[in-house]
């Protein structure tokens, strides 16, 4: 049987897949501003790692709720097609 482009299902879950992808974005920009922090603390011998390093951290996981959440929906809506 075939699923119409039109099912509310396929359109919420294209637009829950382009608001996880939006979250992923500045994720990937983080990671490796964080990746370059810890490299320069290990090369300098530092035991820590510095604050900025926490607060791209805490921005990472802030974008990272919300973009599992979308996808788990996601998952849901493409077995279940509930609408």
């Amino acid at each position: 049987m075939a699923m119409p482009l039109t099912a509310t299902w396929i359109w919420l879950s294209v637009t829950l897949f382009v608001f996880a992808g939006l979250c992923w974005l500045p994720v990937v920009m983080w990671q490796m501003q964080m990746r370059d922090i810890a490299s320069k603390a290990m090369g300098d011998g530092s035991s820590e790692l510095p604050k900025r390093y926490w607060q791209l951290a805490r921005r990472w996981e802030r974008l990272g709720y919300p973009a599992f959440t979308a996808v788990v929906a996601i998952f849901f809506l493409m077995v279940a097609k509930p609408m």
